[in-house]
């Protein structure tokens, strides 16, 4: 939709110095929890175990980017929405314990305590990955259809869809 684009062309804020396999990585990850499979999930983790640091910088990118577009459609999107969607993009995907981690960090995230966020990623860097990536899914799908989601973020991160 031509909307869109015009509120894309203002909203490009990716990293410019991080390599493509990071926002290819980032665009994969929120795929799989869009598409809430597992399998695919497991596929892309050694990719982002390689690099969590700036993958979660990416990772901060997108959530900025579909935020801002939550807003400017006037879809209603509070905290208590985010907390219960990430809780349910990410059930049933990870193990038990880092499905509890990745659920309550983001729950002391989105409303702002990110001391205690802190606390429940025990040091995992993967926790943060994991639970920007399920919002970026949770949040991305509140305005986008899955396929118009990741054609987005593409865009959006300067890569082709070829790529």
């Amino acid at each position: 939709m031509s909307s869109d684009d015009n509120a894309h062309q203002g909203d490009q804020t990716p990293a410019p110095d991080l390599p493509d396999h990071v926002k290819e990585t980032a665009i994969a990850l929120v795929g799989a929890y869009a598409d809430h499979n597992r399998d695919e999930l497991d596929r892309v983790l050694p990719r982002a175990q390689a690099d969590p640091e700036a993958l979660t910088s990416e990772l901060k990118v997108v959530a900025a980017f579909l935020s801002r577009r939550v807003q400017q459609t006037g879809v209603v999107w509070k905290p208590a929405d985010s907390r219960e969607a990430v809780a349910r993009t990410v059930a049933e995907m990870l193990p038990p314990e880092l499905e509890f981690a990745v659920s309550t960090a983001w729950e002391a995230h989105s409303v702002g305590e990110e001391e205690t966020a802190e606390r429940f990623t025990r040091g995992d860097p993967m926790v943060y990955v994991h639970m920007l990536a399920a919002f970026g899914a949770a949040i991305g799908l509140a305005v986008y259809k899955r396929a118009e989601l990741v054609s987005i973020l593409r865009q959006v991160m300067g890569l082709s869809e070829g790529d």
